[in-house]
C-alpha cells in the first residue's frame, strides 16, 4: 500500500506518536512517501528508515492509497491542493488545535492506522469551489474545499461587490467584502460573519457578506448548481481575493466567477467520527444540565 504524508511542524510533545507511525506503517510494509520539506523537518526529531522517497507539488501522487494531512485544518485544505482531480482519500490527524477536518488526535493515530488497513473507516466526499478569473489569478490551483472571498485590503474604506447568480443580478454587498462558501466551509469564516451551519452531503453555496454596511443583507443560501460572478469597485483600485489559504491582490475590472467544481475532496471518516458528532465536540453543543444523562456530548 501506497501512503503519501504531508505536514507542517507539530509540539515536541507529539514526536513519539510520529516515531510510532512511521514504525507501525514500516512494519505493515507500506511504500511511504513524504512531501520533501516535511521530510526535511521529521528527519530532525525522528528516525526515519532507509526507502522513504519524497515529492514536491506538482509531482503525481497517482497510485497512492492514501493521504495522511499531519497539523491543523490549514494543513489539510493544503492537502487537498496536492491531491486534486485524483481524489485521494485524505485522513486527517490533528497536532493544530480546533481540528474541524483533521479530526485524529496524536493519541488516536495507531487505531487509526488500524483502521486504514483492515478498512474499518467510510469515505466522505466533500464538494470543492472553483474559481474563474480573467486575468487568471489562481492558476492551476484554482478550487478550494473551504470558500472564497473577496475582500479589501488593509485599512481601506469599503468596497462594492456587485453578485450576479447565473446572470441574474442579485444585489450589490456594500461591505468589507464578500464570502462563498461551501457546506464544509460554513463552520468556518463564513460561520463567523453570521452565516449558518450545513451539512457535509448539502448541495449549496452560502454568499455571506463580509461587516456589511446595510444590516438587513443576510446571508443567502443558493444552489451550487449556479455559476456566481462578480464586479468590484471602491476608492481602492486594490482588491484580496482568496481561495480557502490562498490569496492575491487584483486591480479593479478583474472578471470573476465561482461555481462547483466537476469533482471532490474524499475525506476517511472512522467508525465514530461523524460531522455530527464533530460538532458538539468542536462547538460544545450539548454542554446543557438540561440535557438528560447518557446524550453524547
Amino acid at each position: 500500500m501506497k501512503i503519501a504524508i504531508l505536514g507542517k511542524p507539530f509540539d515536541e510533545n507529539q514526536t513519539a506518536f510520529m516515531q510510532e507511525m512511521i514504525d507501525d506503517l514500516v512494519r505493515r510494509q507500506a511504500e511511504l512517501s513524504i512531501l520533501e520539506s516535511f521530510y526535511a523537518y521529521l528527519s530532525q526529531y525522528i528516525q526515519l528508515p532507509e526507502g522513504i522517497t519524497t515529492f514536491r507539488r506538482g509531482d503525481s501522487l497517482l497510485g497512492t492509497r492514501f493521504v495522511l494531512s499531519i497539523g491543523g485544518d490549514g494543513t489539510l485544505l493544503d492537502t487537498v491542493t496536492y491531491v486534486g482531480p485524483l481524489q485521494i482519500p485524505i485522513l486527517g490527524i490533528n497536532t493544530g488545535r480546533l481540528g474541524f477536518l483533521a479530526t485524529i488526535s496524536p493519541d488516536k493515530i495507531a487505531q487509526a492506522i488500524d483502521a486504514l488497513f483492515k478498512g474499518h473507516f467510510v469515505l466522505e466526499d466533500r464538494s470543492l469551489i472553483r474559481v474563474d478569473t480573467d486575468p487568471d489569478t489562481f492558476g492551476d490551483i484554482n478550487f478550494g474545499l473551504n470558500e472564497f472571498s473577496i475582500l479589501k485590503r488593509d485599512t481601506s474604506s469599503m468596497i462594492v461587490v456587485h453578485t450576479y447568480i447565473d446572470g441574474e443580478y442579485l444585489n450589490s454587498y456594500w461591505a468589507d467584502g464578500l464570502i462563498v462558501s461551501t457546506p464544509t466551509g460554513s463552520t468556518g469564516y463564513s460561520l463567523s460573519c453570521g452565516g449558518p451551519v450545513m451539512l457535509p452531503q448539502t448541495n449549496n453555496f452560502i454568499i455571506a457578506p463580509v461587516c456589511p454596511h446595510n444590516l438587513n443583507v443576510r446571508p443567502l443560501i443558493v444552489s451550487d448548481r449556479s455559476v456566481i460572478s462578480f464586479e468590484i469597485e471602491g476608492r481602492s483600485n486594490n482588491f484580496l481575493l482568496s481561495l480557502d489559504s490562498r490569496s492575491n491582490t487584483v486591480e479593479a475590472g478583474i472578471q470573476i466567477a465561482v461555481r462547483r467544481e466537476n469533482f471532490t475532496t474524499r475525506l476517511v471518516k472512522l467508525n465514530h467520527v461523524n460531522f455530527l458528532s464533530t460538532l458538539r465536540s468542536k462547538l460544545n453543543w450539548g454542554l446543557d444540565r438540561r440535557n438528560p444523562a447518557g446524550i453524547p456530548v
